[in-house]
């Protein structure tokens, strides 16, 4: 009886992904996989919101306040994708990847308004030192989810866990604009720092165009042959 139960899994596994051991169904384990992927680099953004969140009560920075609002606000899209994987949905995952693809324009117009918003009426920035040191807590928390999310995404071959890495990637670099105005604003050129928001809010619309072609073609390649890893568009 055991031995016919197991062997059309044992079939199955084999030619699902070549590495299981007829014990685990393959979409058991990605769904495991994924869900693992979502929550590392939830925790690492959370532990990244958390250090901002030390400096900005002790800065009072409202340039800080708003990159802290915006990462726990793209920390949430790991709630949805997280969903997707725990329920082995195809249609929910991409449904989660079209969030995060939102999630990524929602960045970009925030960091344009700050930046013009800026340009209009200029004001003195106080707490350089934390306002920089805030945002290399940023960066490296966002640079880490990204690399976490982008490798599941790649192994698991999922175009929504790719997205939320490029997700990450954006914000990772809205965090280094906010370095980089702490040390314009050091070396008097005002100007600089609503400058560079608008360069950054050009970087992240184009990380939106990226990840929406991503969504895009994992939509097309699923529908038209299944497993095809990847190898689509690379460009």
């Amino acid at each position: 009886m055991t031995d016919l139960a197991q062997a059309p899994h044992h079939e199955r596994s084999h030619h699902g992904h070549g590495h299981s051991h007829g014990l685990i169904d393959p979409s058991i384990r990605r769904s495991r996989a994924g869900v693992r992927a979502v929550l590392l680099a939830l925790l690492v953004l959370g532990a990244a919101a958390g250090a901002q969140l030390v400096v900005f009560v002790a800065s009072g920075s409202v340039a800080l306040l708003a990159d802290l609002i915006h990462n726990a606000g793209d920390a949430a899209t790991a709630i949805p994708l997280g969903i997707a994987f725990a329920l082995r949905s195809a249609r929910a995952e991409r449904w989660a990847g079209l969030a995060v693809v939102f999630a990524i324009f929602a960045s970009a117009c925030v960091a344009g308004y700050e930046a013009i918003d800026r340009l209009a009426h200029p004001r003195p920035v106080h707490q350089l030192g934390a306002l920089a040191a805030a945002g290399a807590i940023g960066f490296a928390g966002n640079w880490l989810a990204a690399i976490i999310r982008t490798r599941a995404g790649r192994r698991l071959d999922s175009p929504a866990l790719i997205a939320d890495g490029n997700h990450a990637r954006a914000d990772a670099y809205v965090s280094l604009a906010v370095i980089a105005s702490a040390l314009a604003i050091t070396a008097g050129a005002q100007i600089a720092d609503p400058l560079i928001g608008l360069a950054i809010t050009l970087v992240i619309l184009r990380i939106t165009w990226q990840s929406w072609r991503t969504i895009r073609g994992g939509a097309h390649a699923h529908e038209h042959h299944g497993d095809d890893h990847h190898h689509h568009h690379a460009h």
